[in-house]
């Protein structure tokens, strides 16, 4: 398949998610109910971002355009195994092996098992040869290269099981902010939803805040309110009031609106309903410190407007390894 036509699909892809027809809407709903933490807001959410910024034309075919010529590449085999976390997490590797030209077989979580593979059964009634090219599996064997995303002990499983191919492998990564006091309303409340969409269970997603000494953190409580309704969500509120009692059973301070707990922890990353913070005298040695960690998939604030943390591009590439680059490798 030639690359202009890769290209035309993936802009009907477009189309059809921005026409959000009864069909698309209902397996929407069946993903929901299969995963209670996929919510038609945060499903929209990961649609809006994916039509707007990576199935966009010229976003699209200027980043194509980086990369590829019309001569094809010779084809292999890369298998993907794609985390759950949050609503069609693993869109990106599905779109870079798809529009370089290499056939993919997809390891799906049970999590997310509903969304892409309806995409790509609608791509397949556009061009029935796409089956050639895509096509699923509970286990990946006899691949010729593979990328994976999980947890640092499935990570270990990959590196095992993978060592002898080339490959890219991701393991937990988190996003944090730095503060400077100096934040607007509206500043706070886009880092709001750097911290509560997809219920902060993205890497992307704001676990921890850096702040100044003496910092106030009364307006940031506020900024949290429009996800105060997050109480009223029955596997949020669990993990809500679990993390509450072990602040109390253990006589700790911490701040809250009633959904969301703001606790003093030095670890970046954070259980679901919580936020942790620390407070910084260096900002220089705080910022030098953070680009060095290998935990952090991004900073809001610092080399990321607040706000944009789940609006990632077609070139930010998570865990800052170019996948396109390495897919042109093989």
């Amino acid at each position: 398949m030639k690359l202009q036509n890769r290209i035309e699909i993936l802009l009907l892809l477009e189309e059809y998610l921005k026409a959000d027809n009864e069909e698309w809407q209902s397996i929407k709903n069946t993903a929901y109910q299969h995963n209670g933490w996929f919510t038609p807001e945060f499903i929209n959410l990961s649609v809006k971002n994916i039509s707007e910024q990576f199935l966009e034309e010229q976003k699209l075919k200027s980043w194509v355009d980086r990369y590829l010529s019309d001569d094809p590449v010779a084809p292999k085999n890369v298998g993907i195994v794609m985390a759950g976390n949050i609503p069609l997490v693993g869109f990106h590797d599905f779109l870079s092996v798809f529009i370089s030209g290499h056939i993919q077989t997809i390891k799906l979580s049970a999590k997310d098992d509903i969304l892409l593979k309806h995409l790509v059964q609608k791509m397949y009634s556009w061009d029935i040869s796409l089956q050639n090219y895509i096509s699923f599996a509970p286990m990946l064997k006899g691949c010729d290269a593979y990328i994976a995303t999980g947890s640092n002990n499935s990570a270990r499983y990959f590196e095992y099981y993978f060592s002898k191919y080339p490959g890219i492998i991701r393991k937990n990564r988190t996003s944090v902010a730095i503060l400077n006091g100096s934040e607007s309303m509206d500043e706070l409340e886009k880092l709001s939803d750097d911290i509560h969409s997809f219920f902060g269970l993205g890497c992307r997603n704001v676990t921890k805040i850096f702040v100044p000494e003496k910092y106030d953190f009364v307006p940031l409580l506020q900024s949290f309110h429009p996800y105060k309704y997050f109480a009223d969500h029955h596997k949020y509120k669990n993990n809500y009031d679990y993390n509450l009692s072990i602040q109390l059973m253990n006589n700790r301070f911490y701040m809250t609106n009633e959904s969301t707990l703001l606790v003093e922890n030095e670890s970046l990353f954070s259980p679901i309903s919580q936020l942790n913070y620390s407070f910084y005298t260096n900002i220089d040695e705080l910022k030098l410190a953070l680009k060095n960690s290998k935990e952090i998939q991004c900073i809001a604030g610092l080399n990321l407007p607040l706000g944009m943390a789940q609006k990632p591009g077609l070139m930010d590439y998570a865990d800052g390894i170019d996948t396109m680059k390495f897919l042109l490798t093989l």
